[in-house]
């Protein structure tokens, strides 16, 4: 294919992936905001424990979405319609398991896994109002994820960015709304959030019923093949949500110990505006997924290339930009979401921000290289890259380096472990890259 047409799918691609995570990164955001203006630390405190239990219900929504449309693409390049449909009818029941599961636990263990994320007594009533909701609404969240990311491999990225910019201004709205005029506290803070995939989702399901896709669901039985396609392809997405949120309660305990709920308030800001950073490059990564995918199911392996070029050198753009930003105006940034001006919190939230960022480039380098294995089927040097900087070396980083150095190395310990295992994904490309 000719270099300007690949460049030119690269584009348009990553440009509506991009756009559309960084407008979902905002439902955090501005419950970020929102709620340390109306709510104050304990506020941030309360939002900052219950976020784990978020990023667990989104990683598993990427887990089948990205997994069933990674496998969906890959038949799609192959022109392999039965297959198409029969991986969509298997992640679609999927989630309805995963989803009956999560409201189970709303119901009957929302106020245990609180206590087990770290609330106490000030804060336990805000967290478990705001992890009770997110997990009655789960189905909402999953179904979302899999339409995105479906559509988005069934060539429509720029609907899969318009859903999800729709779902993100509906969330900012209704936050103001909700927290503000009607003075509906924490309550209103998760409800906006949890409302707002319910207006994705009819958009999306608008455009399926008009019958313009290639994939439905069809009468089939669980096929268990179809299935380990999906956790294998989805597993890396996941682990990244997951230990994002393992991290988040690592964090949150040894800051306890530390600096109390202050220094708590203090990482969640840093927490939820790397949220922002981590969404430049998850939307590369689910922008660059469907060409690997449908390149390698076509066989076009120096278009692959290409693409992983392309996509590299805009990491390193981004994260010499995004770096920049946040060194030249931590203390700007974090003014906006101190509303009780307390000192204490914007100190260690600036020193964090500027500490805590320095892994921006590496992030973006693990992030591509890891979707490059993953849509190739080379999910076990996915897998490796996923649990290294998720969980196998980012734990034990935290623990070490916040006994050598206090705050600065627990900032530290993420940028650590993201160097880390870029060293290792270099290794894997290069076992890798004679045969992509």
């Amino acid at each position: 294919m000719n270099q300007s047409i690949v460049l030119k799918q690269f584009c348009r691609y990553t440009f509506f992936g991009v756009l559309g995570m960084l407008g979902l990164s905002a439902y955090i955001i501005a419950d970020t905001f929102f709620v340390s203006k109306g709510l104050g630390t304990k506020g941030l405190t309360a939002l900052n424990l219950a976020i784990p239990v978020y990023s667990f219900i989104h990683g598993t929504g990427l887990l089948l979405g990205i997994g069933g449309a990674t496998k969906y693409a890959i038949y799609k390049g192959q022109k392999n319609k039965k297959q198409m449909n029969i991986i969509f009818t298997n992640t679609f029941y999927s989630m309805i398991f995963f989803g009956l599961l999560f409201m189970l636990v709303g119901f009957w263990l929302s106020k245990r896994l609180c206590l087990f994320l770290g609330a106490d007594h000030t804060v336990l009533h805000m967290t478990n109002t705001y992890v009770k909701v997110l997990l009655l609404f789960s189905p909402a969240f999953l179904l979302n994820n899999i339409l995105i990311c479906f559509i988005r491999n069934d060539g429509k990225p720029q609907l899969s960015m318009a859903a999800m910019l729709l779902s993100s201004f509906s969330n900012i709205i209704l936050d103001y709304i909700f927290m503000f005029p009607l003075q509906m506290g924490i309550f209103g803070a998760v409800f906006a959030t949890v409302l707002a995939p319910v207006f994705s989702i009819l958009l999306l399901l608008f455009y399926c019923f008009s019958k313009k896709t290639e994939f439905c669901i069809i009468k089939e039985k669980i096929n268990l093949n179809s299935l380990k396609w999906v956790f294998l392809m989805g597993f890396p997405s996941f682990v990244v949500q997951l230990s994002s949120g393992i991290i988040m309660i690592a964090f949150n305990k040894v800051i306890l110990g530390l600096q109390g709920n202050v220094g708590v308030a203090a990482y969640g800001v840093v927490a939820n505006l790397s949220l922002v950073m981590v969404a430049v490059f998850s939307g590369m990564e689910q922008g660059v997924q469907p060409l690997f995918s449908q390149y390698y199911g076509k066989k076009e392996y120096d278009n692959i290339r290409k693409v992983l070029k392309y996509a590299l050198v805009m990491v390193l753009i981004c994260s010499f930009m995004i770096y920049g930003m946040t060194f030249c105006f931590a203390e700007t940034i974090v003014q906006i979401f101190n509303s009780e001006n307390n000192l204490q919190m914007k100190q260690i939230a600036v020193s964090g921000l500027k500490l805590y960022f320095t892994a921006t480039l590496f992030v973006g380098f693990n992030t591509v290289l890891s979707i490059f294995f993953t849509s190739t089927e080379k999910v076990v040097s996915a897998h490796i890259i996923s649990l290294l900087r998720g969980l196998i070396v980012i734990l034990p980083m935290i623990l070490l380096l916040s006994v050598l150095w206090k705050m600065v190395g627990v900032w530290l310990s993420y940028p650590v472990t993201e160097g880390l295992v870029s060293i290792l994904a270099i290794l894997l490309f290069c076992k890798h890259k004679e045969n992509p």
